[in-house]
């Protein structure tokens, strides 16, 4: 019985596959965020305003998704370590709810910069509009700060993505096959 209750206490095996679904959703949604943000062309231009757009959606969604991927692990919790404690792990699980903290942040200071500019964010393609705060002289530091969240999300994808392949080929740990279809 020790052994179950042990075992139980480290969480599943694996991440499920509702895990697995929306890590790799929010991955591809990023990346779409990032990638229209990059591509939108000069101000007032057409390929802006769309490609704008496509940001602004895809934001709320990374913001939706993250919420129920946090709500998921809380709830079903996370594999363990395949190694031993140590400070590698308290650098994974710390880069994780850094993760979280971040992919959570992020779109609400879009939303935030964009309404202190005094304008709502406007899902094109549908009526809804999303203003939490009104015009209040803030935008332009918003607009830092989302950037600066922005590039440090680039250097810590990459980073967890090197850890994964450091896992996957130097440690041979089977970390990465966690979060990969069976």
């Amino acid at each position: 019985m020790s052994d179950t209750l042990s075992a139980a206490s480290h969480g599943p095996a694996r991440y499920s596959r509702p895990a697995i679904i929306l890590h790799w959703l929010i991955f591809l949604v990023v990346a779409l965020a990032l990638f229209a943000i990059e591509i939108r062309g000069p101000r007032g231009s057409d390929s802006r305003a769309f490609w704008t757009g496509i940001h602004m959606w895809a934001g709320v969604t990374v913001l939706c998704l993250t919420v129920a991927r946090l709500v998921w692990r809380l709830v079903h919790g996370a594999p363990a370590a395949e190694q031993g404690g140590g400070w590698l792990q308290t650098c994974a699980r710390s880069l994780h709810w850094l993760f979280y903290i971040l992919l959570i942040a992020q779109p609400l200071l879009g939303i935030l910069m964009i309404n202190s500019d005094g304008h709502p964010v406007r899902l094109m393609g549908t009526g809804i509009s999303i203003s939490l705060i009104g015009e209040n002289g803030l935008a332009d530091t918003l607009e830092d700060i989302h950037e600066f969240v922005g590039n440090t999300l680039y250097y810590l994808i990459g980073l967890h993505a090197l850890a994964a392949l450091w896992h996957q080929y130097v440690l041979k740990d089977g970390t990465l096959r966690k979060m990969l279809w069976r």
